[in-house]
């Protein structure tokens, strides 16, 4: 398994692996997930670190509070799952670059 393997670049694999997974991370939390429900009347945005960003809601959901609520939880978890589907991506694009550096 370990035949013609050199491991004295095994420092340099390492920090080549830290940089990637760095540049990785820093791109992954420049991005915005915007969700939306109720047809729009709410949406929610999230950055890739899942720090809520923004929050827009339609002033005709203001005088029904329990509409607003059902709305706007559906908006944040939409949100928050692309935050993870994105984690998902960016952790298979990881291990799918150690494969390549032998």
């Amino acid at each position: 398994m370990l035949d013609g393997f050199d491991f004295s670049k095994m420092g340099s694999m390492l920090e080549e692996a830290q940089k990637k997974v760095q540049e990785l991370q820093e791109e992954s939390k420049s991005k915005i997930f915007t969700a939306k429900s109720g047809g729009g009347l709410v949406s929610v945005s999230v950055n890739g670190g899942a720090e809520v960003i923004d929050i827009t809601i339609d002033d005709s959901l203001l005088s029904d509070k329990d509409s607003l609520q059902i709305l706007l939880m559906s908006a944040a978890n939409d949100a928050f799952k692309m935050v993870e589907e994105d984690r998902k991506l960016l952790a298979s694009k990881m291990l799918g670059g150690f494969g390549a550096m032998r």
